[in-house]
């Protein structure tokens, strides 16, 4: 099972963290090896929201997935669970602080089929992707608010 979380403290508001990372437009922005993020639907997200997203994996290679929102409490908390593509879900939590942010993100799956033999390894690959991630949406975040 691939199960950890990275969290990073962020020099803005809950509301302004939340409205970023459930803004699908931005996502390319930290989560760099996105090539395209869309809902499905018109309306605001929340609760059964679904995102078409397209990712390149090592080597070049194209991972084509559907993301539904399973959790949602805005400002607070974000809960994303895979319908298509690798079994790999995500909790993001946020609590405010005296800086700003305490940003969580959860990651968690059970790999299925050839991935389960390299589980360590892919545990390894992902957390070390979802660092970076988090690095980048904080550095993204706190540059934006330098700049307003």
């Amino acid at each position: 099972m691939v199960d950890f979380i990275i969290e990073t403290e962020i020099a803005r508001t809950p509301a302004e963290v939340f409205a970023y990372v459930t803004d699908w437009t931005k996502l390319a922005t930290w989560q760099t090896n996105t090539v395209s993020a869309a809902r499905e639907q018109d309306g605001p997200i929340g609760l059964g929201s679904r995102i078409r997203e397209v990712h390149r994996a090592p080597g070049g290679k194209k991972i084509h997935e559907l993301v539904e929102v399973a959790e949602y409490k805005p400002d607070r908390v974000l809960g994303l669970r895979m319908i298509e593509g690798p079994p790999v879900h995500g909790r993001i939590t946020l609590e405010p602080t005296e800086r700003g942010t305490r940003f969580q993100f959860r990651v968690y799956g059970q790999p299925t089929g050839a991935t389960r033999l390299a589980e360590p390894l892919l545990g390894f690959i992902l957390k070390r992707n979802f660092q970076h991630f988090c690095t980048t949406l904080k550095r993204v975040l706190e540059d934006a608010a330098v700049q307003s």
